[in-house]
């Protein structure tokens, strides 16, 4: 291939990973000829839904580049979206295990010195021309449309789950409610780890996901104390937190520097919006730089049984593990240098 330098700016993968993705994706959009017309090669599908995806062009735009029609891209970009997703899905984002679960604590123990975390917890909403007959319902706090994506990041800033398609005008609280990502991430499901002791004690804790204030405090996910009357305690607490948490932060970020077309209003139905984002997920988790050896044989089915549970007020379980951990972080075996510059000078 000529300009293989160029090739990552044009598409946001390199010519190894394209081929590899192209191997993978061909035979689900490839399409035969007929007597009327040649049918469009998957390769230059797969080029067209990517350069859609890295830039966020208009169709018109596309159609100028690949002298392709506008229903005719607009075809391409639905189905091959949909394609990358189910064929990603099960390699870059399977359905986690608990050793999955135990990779991502360590993960977080070694980046970000906050033990038995498994994972960061939040929702980003993406731009969305307002759907017809819509009413408020998309039109959240920030004053804009969107739909809600709502996710879990490693420590290393990948995904390990995701949930696509909440309204914008729904709260990040009452969105983790009905996703597929509730059940088994914060209601102890059977693949979380069991508790056990934090490094260096004795007394056993939960694991645990890290959220910030627009998450329910629950025995499997934790969120910062209240930011009034903070003692010294409380304070590193929610600067240990905080500094663990961001990664999901920067997990959003940069995914959407490279598939651009999450910085502008998406000008399509919502149920390709949706497609969209799920297939940017799977391509940042495929693009990451240990993305491609993470594409392995073991092809895990993902949750597809939903069940919606309630959110209770912080209960006292809750506020006594957020307890252990603040304690935890304190002492001896659980406190770092660094942790202290969140107090300064008081």
């Amino acid at each position: 291939m000529s300009y293989e330098d160029k090739f990552p700016a044009f598409c946001r993968l390199s010519v190894e990973q394209f081929d590899t993705l192209l191997r993978i994706v061909a035979v689900d959009i490839t399409y035969e000829d007929t007597r009327l017309r040649r049918a469009i090669c998957a390769e230059e599908r797969l080029l067209i839904t990517l350069r859609f995806l890295a830039t966020g062009e208009s169709y018109a735009s596309l159609h100028f580049q690949f002298r392709v029609g506008l229903t005719t891209i607009s075809r391409i970009v639905k189905c091959t979206c949909v394609v990358i997703w189910q064929k990603l899905q099960p390699m870059v984002m399977p359905s986690p295990t608990e050793e999955t679960w135990r990779q991502v604590a360590a993960g977080f123990q070694t980046v970000a010195n906050f033990p038995h975390c498994l994972g960061a917890v939040d929702g980003k909403h993406v731009r969305v021309q307002q759907p017809p007959h819509s009413g408020s319902r998309y039109y959240n706090y920030k004053k804009f449309f969107s739909v809600v994506l709502m996710a879990v990041a490693d420590a290393n800033c990948k995904f390990v789950a995701i949930d696509v398609g909440a309204y914008g005008s729904t709260g990040d609280s009452r969105v983790l409610q009905a996703s597929q990502i509730g059940l088994q991430i914060l209601r102890a499901g059977e693949t979380l780890p069991a508790a056990e002791p934090l490094p260096g004690s004795t007394d056993s804790v939960p694991f645990v996901m890290i959220s910030d204030e627009a998450f329910p405090l629950l025995t499997n996910l934790l969120r910062p104390y209240p930011r009034r009357e903070l003692d010294t305690r409380k304070r590193i607490f929610n600067f240990r937190l905080s500094r663990a948490r961001r990664v999901v932060e920067c997990t959003f970020g940069i995914m959407s520097n490279q598939w651009r077309v999450l910085g502008t209003t998406i000008k399509l139905d919502v149920r390709t919006v949706d497609n969209i984002i799920k297939a940017c997920c799977v391509l940042h988790n495929y693009a990451h730089p240990n993305g491609v050896h993470d594409i392995v044989e073991n092809q895990q089915a993902t949750l597809d049984n939903v069940v919606n549970w309630d959110f209770l007020p912080p209960s006292n379980l809750g506020v006594a593990i957020r307890d252990r951990y603040a304690d935890y972080f304190m002492s001896p075996e659980g406190a770092v240098p660094w942790q202290y510059a969140c107090v300064g000078d008081e």
